[in-house]
Formats: C-alpha cells, sequence, structure tokens
C-alpha cells in the first residue's frame, strides 16, 4: 500500500520509492531480433562462389536465427546440460543421453535447413557453399548442436567407399528429417552421424589404435572389442570407427540400433566434463562384441576416413567464423547503444580501432571460409585444381581461423567490459566456445605438420595454392612481397618451423582475396597490418592512416 509519505515522490517519478535507486539507464536493449544474415561480406562470397540462388533462404534463416524464441533456445541448450542415462528402472542398459528440448528444436531446424547431409543429394552447383553459408548464419544461435550436423555432413563421402552400406543409409543421412531416439534405420526418416577415431593412448596419432576388429562368419562383418575417448554425440544413429582389423588400421560402420531392432553394444561409460560446446554431449564408449561392418579396404582405414576430416576441418574453420562473427556483432550492438565520458563509445577513436581491427579479421575469416567452401563443391564436381586447392587450403585456414578465435572473442568480450564478463551477456559461453576449434580434427601442430605433408606428397596442391595467390599480383606490394617471402620459406621447410611457415600462407591467402573482392578500405589495412608489420600485438593497433569509417560501416548490421 502507497503511503503519503510515498505519494510526492511517485507523482514527480511515476514509479514507487522503493525502486528509486534501481533506474536502468546507459544499458543498451536487447540484441535480438535481429538478422543474423546482414553481413556484406557473406552474402558476397555466397553470390562468388556459386550460390546466389540460395540468398532468399538464407536472408529467412538468419531473421530466424536472430529470433527472440532461437537465441532462447541456444540459452537453454547450454544452461540445461545434456545428461546420461546408463540403466533404466530395471537395470537394463540402454546408454541414452536424454537433451533439453531446445537442443531439439535446434537440431530440428539445422537439419531442416539442409546444414547436415543434405548437400550430397542436391545436384546444384554451389549445394556445399550453401550449405556452409547457413551454418554461418544459423551458427549464431549456439555452437554445439553444430557438431552432429557436422559429422553426418562430413560421414557421407567416406561412407561411399563401401557402396552397399551407402545405398542403404545414405538417402537417411542426407534427408532434411530430424528423428532422433534409438530405433532401427529402416523405420526413421532421416539419421545422423558421429565418428569415433581417438583413443586415450593416441589422441591425433590414430595409428596407435588398440581397438579390435575381429572378423565374423558373415563377410563384411566384424566384432569391435575396445574404447574411445572422445566420442561426441553419443546418440547419432551410426558410427563411422578406427579399429585394427588382421590387415591393419580400418573403418567401420557402427550402427547403434542392430537391424533387428536390438541395441549394438555401445557403452557409454561417462560424458566429458569439457570447458566448453556444453550443449553437445562428448562420450568415452567401449566397444565388446560390438557389431561393425567394414567401409573401404582393411588396412586403410585412414585414408577412407580422411574424406570426412577434410570435410570436418572444413567446418571448424567455419565455427570460428561463425563465433567472430557473432561476437563482432554483440560488441558493435553494445557500443552503439553504450555511453562513457560524454560520447558513445562507438564514436570514440580507440574503440572505433578496436572494432575496424576485429571486423578486418571477421571478414577475412569469412571470405576464406566461403572460398574454401567454393572449392570443396568444385572438387566433389570433378575439377581437379579445385581439389588439389582444397587439400592445402583447408589445412592452412583451419590452423590459422581457429588459432584466432580465442583472442577475437576475448577482445570482443572486452568492448562489454564488465557486462561481457557475466554469463548473461551470452559472451562467456562464445569464449569458452573458441578454443575447440583448433583442438577438434587435429591440433594447431597436426594441422601444420598436415600443411607440410601436403606440399611433399602433392607438389599439385602447392602449385594451386600459388596459382591462386597469382591472381592478385601487382594489387599490393605487400601481398607481392609476401608471397615472395613464402616462396623462400618453402625452400628447406622445417617441421619446427612450420607453424611460421602456415601462418604466413594463411595470411597471404586471406589477403589476396580481400584483394580481389573487398572494398579498399579494408583491403589496405589489412595488407598494412598484417602482412606491412603496421601493426601492434593487440586488437586495436590498426594504424592512422586505415579508414576506420568505411570498414565499420561495411561490418556493423544495423541492430536496435
Amino acid at each position: 500500500m502507497t503511503t503519503l509519505a510515498q505519494e510526492p515522490y511517485e507523482r514527480a517519478t511515476g514509479r514507487p520509492e522503493g525502486y528509486a535507486t534501481h533506474d536502468v539507464t546507459n544499458q543498451p536493449p536487447p540484441l535480438a531480433p535481429y538478422d543474423a544474415c546482414d553481413d556484406t561480406a557473406l552474402l558476397e562470397g555466397v553470390r562468388r562462389e556459386g550460390a546466389g540462388w540460395a540468398e532468399d533462404g538464407l536472408r529467412r534463416l538468419g531473421r530466424r536465427a536472430g529470433s527472440v524464441e532461437a537465441q532462447e533456445w541456444g540459452d537453454l541448450a547450454n544452461r540445461h546440460e545434456p545428461e546420461l542415462r546408463t540403466h533404466d528402472r530395471y537395470g537394463n542398459r540402454v546408454d541414452e543421453v536424454e537433451y533439453h528440448p531446445s537442443w531439439h528444436r535446434l537440431m530440428r531446424e539445422a537439419v531442416g535447413e539442409g546444414l547436415a547431409g543434405a548437400p550430397w543429394a542436391d545436384g546444384r552447383p554451389g549445394a556445399h557453399v550453401a550449405r556452409t553459408a547457413g551454418s554461418l548464419v544459423w551458427g549464431h544461435t549456439e555452437a554445439g548442436h553444430g557438431c552432429p550436423t557436422s559429422m553426418t555432413y562430413a560421414a557421407v563421402p567416406a561412407l561411399r567407399a563401401a557402396p552397399a552400406l551407402a545405398e542403404v543409409y545414405e538417402p537417411l543421412l542426407t534427408a532434411r528429417e530430424y528423428d532422433p531416439g534409438l530405433r532401427p534405420a529402416a523405420e526413421k526418416r532421416g539419421l545422423l552421424a558421429g565418428m569415433g577415431m581417438t583413443e586415450k593412448q593416441g589422441g591425433s596419432d590414430v595409428r596407435t589404435n588398440s581397438t579390435a576388429a575381429t572378423p565374423t562368419a558373415e563377410p563384411g562383418v566384424y566384432a569391435l572389442r575396445g574404447h574411445k575417448w572422445f566420442t561426441s554425440a553419443p546418440m547419432c544413429d551410426v558410427f563411422l570407427v578406427l579399429a585394427q582389423a588382421p590387415e591393419g588400421l580400418s573403418c567401420f560402420l557402427v550402427p547403434r540400433v542392430l537391424p533387428d531392432g536390438t541395441r549394438n553394444t555401445f557403452r557409454v561409460q561417462r560424458l566429458k566434463d569439457k570447458l566448453g560446446n556444453r550443449s553437445n554431449a562428448s562420450s568415452e564408449p567401449e566397444f565388446d562384441g560390438t557389431v561393425a561392418w567394414l567401409v573401404g579396404p582393411e588396412g586403410r582405414g585412414v585414408k577412407t576416413i580422411i574424406e570426412m576430416v577434410n570435410c570436418t576441418r572444413l567446418d571448424c574453420v567455419m565455427s570460428s567464423a561463425t563465433l567472430m562473427r557473432k561476437t563482432l556483432v554483440e560488441a558493435g550492438h553494445h557500443v552503439r547503444h553504450r555511453s562513457a565520458f560524454g560520447a558513445r563509445l562507438l564514436d570514440q577513436p580507440l574503440m572505433r580501432n578496436v572494432l575496424a581491427d576485429l571486423a578486418l579479421e571477421s571478414e577475412a575469416a569469412t571470405t576464406l571460409t566461403l572460398r574454401l567452401a567454393g572449392a570443396a563443391d568444385r572438387a566433389v564436381r570433378g575439377d581437379a585444381g579445385e581439389a588439389a586447392f582444397r587439400r592445402i587450403a583447408t589445412a592452412v585456414g583451419k590452423y590459422w581461423v581457429t588459432k584466432r578465435g580465442p583472442a577475437f572473442t576475448a577482445e570482443a568480450l572486452e568492448c562489454l567490459g564488465g557486462n561481457g564478463y557475466v554469463e548473461e551477456s551470452g559472451m562467456p559461453r562464445h569464449y569458452r566456445e573458441a578454443p575447440l576449434l583448433s583442438i577438434w580434427e587435429g591440433s594447431g601442430n597436426v594441422n601444420a605438420l598436415d600443411v607440410l605433408r601436403a606440399l611433399g606428397r602433392s607438389p599439385a596442391a602447392g602449385h594451386a595454392l600459388f596459382e591462386e595467390l597469382a591472381l592478385a599480383r601487382g594489387a599490393d606490394p605487400r601481398l607481392d612481397a609476401a608471397v615472395a617471402r613464402l616462396r623462400t620459406g618453402l625452400t628447406g621447410a622445417s617441421e619446427s618451423g612450420a607453424r611460421r611457415l602456415v601462418e604466413l600462407m594463411a595470411l597471404a591467402l586471406q589477403a589476396s582475396l580481400l584483394v580481389r573482392h573487398a572494398p579498399p578500405a579494408v583491403a589496405d589495412a589489412f595488407c598494412a597490418t598484417r602482412l606491412g608489420g603496421d601493426w601492434g600485438h593487440s586488437f586495436g593497433t590498426l594504424p592512422d592512416t586505415a579508414d576506420l569509417g568505411g570498414i565499420l560501416a561495411r561490418a556493423l548490421p544495423a541492430t536496435g
């Protein structure tokens, strides 16, 4: 009840006296709803790489991704983490993982939009580019559910090494139907695929795997016995698994449910307590008499599954680029609405320098991601030159773009100050997510050394890279000088210097793309800083000559 003493305050302010100290001022409004597809560099790249036909769908998906509802799904899926249920109430082993309903909503949208295996069934040129662009947009919701969609996408070309299996499973892996629950494949409208490669004794050194595959009386069917160390999304329907057969390390298809409806032995020992990616369950499964079908020849497991790795590495680049863009949008929205020392943060020179520097990094990552997707699309259609370029450039991009992610998200978080350090902002979740992309599908060292192997084993790969760089020859002297340094560095390249060499490859490749396709403000600032040395050791150290206004006008969407 209002007292007589409170009435004058209420009449003057319109608020109850009890709230006198809680006026909310100088805080930005919620970002959502916003358009996650409002990204000039992304849309230009989509058109350039042959998927302009997908633009209307991407714009619709962008509005959906930035909606209040979809953003809330991402938050809830991470606050209510998956839970392992090893047994039912009667003591029967079930090995099921339960997810929050928001996870299933995110998955249903992603699969329905063709972000899993659908491009392999789409005959249109640019289908793989459209799928990558859709993931760049839909990834603004949250990152964890991108793991099963990525593995499903990547499993299809590897499974084609066993045509009889592909005939059965590929139509369901490429379907746009999310149909959760463990049931025989014949009873489902769509399937998801995972992978089981690493083991506790080896990690990336999969040739040391100790899981054993014993042939059964049925041709092509084996029994597996062993333990995997990091198998994500254990509720997928099928898994591609590496195990030691009589002729050596081989690739196998392991279904969670056998064709007769019985559960295959897939004992989930525990879920990982991870730094980030917490909406997505990662598990340690144990195989003991687990039924598996051989995929590809015995002893050729790495060669069989390498196509899957190429696809998931591209998705690591894509996911890092998505995190960069998402956190840049969050930072830009905050500084547009927040004031300090008498002016909006966005209008203050040093903050503009920080944001412009982040914008350069984000555009370079997005542009390279779409170029890699274009190479993958054309390689699938038989372009040998693009296949060679993809072989080396995907590893280069995986090394560099994913390395830039943690520093980028930390700087974007700092733009929000203390507001960015609290969980409600969402920025801590993005920050925790960022290191994963550098670790998944081979750490930085693994990818840097893979680049050296590609150069040694496939001269066409190195030739394709320099052909790509030559398309920008003469456009910027700093780029020309970097390419010359790169040629010199390839002579006598050593393992200990692999990171330095691959970093230069990545920067030269990004610069060549921006020089050819981005406005002068973006290309000049990138070349001056990343290649010309006119840069500090942190973001926000662009030179005074950089066109900050031109960079920001292109990069920041019109939010709020």
